[in-house]
């Protein structure tokens, strides 16, 4: 029974992904933002990419979330590649935050309630490394907020398990087709996002509620 449920859940991915390409441009890749004055960026794995993509996006001082894959070695891989799980990429959100109004270590936080990082190398239904968690740090300084978090997070029990989140140094980003761009968004009826995303979202906001912009307080 478990297995049928978990087939049907990923039969629904998959249908989302093949539908959700329905305007001229849409398999194109999307381009990524320059960084802009003042500006920082924090890259993230946590399952699918259309749940934490939204989840980071309602958090305070975000300007901008690009969905799109790191953490491989295959340049430039399209959604259909990452997806036969050779190209050593996982699912993945690159933040573009104002580090005045939010913190790295705010964002990194709410990264770990955005998704269930005792699980290795899945996320509910979505199975293999592609949907690893997986924290991307550019300094010392953020590579010690991400292991003091993991032991903060891990001390306070709030997960069953321990936190099994790989924390790696950061080397290249590549943003995803323009389908996968804001799609929890934009399919708010898909089976899939009611069921998987919609709940790791809610708890995020649950977990973060102070730091949520104004709209996503309610």
């Amino acid at each position: 029974m478990k297995n049928s449920i978990l087939y049907i859940l990923l039969s629904l991915v998959m249908w989302g992904c093949a539908n959700g390409q329905d305007k001229p441009g849409d398999n194109d890749i999307a381009k990524l933002p320059k960084v802009k004055p003042g500006q920082a960026v924090a890259t993230f794995g946590g399952g699918c990419f259309w749940a934490m993509s939204e989840a980071m996006a309602e958090l305070k001082g975000v300007d901008q979330v690009v969905a799109g894959f790191a953490g491989g070695t295959t340049k430039n891989p399209t959604y259909e590649e990452v997806c036969t799980r050779t190209t050593g990429h996982a699912e993945t959100a690159q933040i573009y935050y104002n580090p005045k109004v939010i913190s790295y270590e705010k964002l990194a936080e709410a990264f770990f309630y955005a998704h269930n990082p005792t699980e290795l190398n899945y996320q509910g239904p979505d199975e293999g490394a592609d949907y690893r968690s997986v924290a991307f740090y550019r300094t010392p300084e953020e590579k010690a907020t991400l292991l003091a978090l993991i032991k903060k997070i891990n001390i306070s029990k709030h997960y069953n398990a321990p936190i099994v989140t790989q924390v790696v140094p950061f080397t290249v980003f590549y943003a995803a087709e323009n389908y996968h761009q804001g799609y929890y968004k934009l399919h708010q009826g898909s089976a899939y996002i009611q069921g998987v995303s919609v709940p790791k979202v809610m708890k995020m906001r649950q977990m973060e509620k102070a730091f949520l912009k104004p709209e996503f307080q309610k």
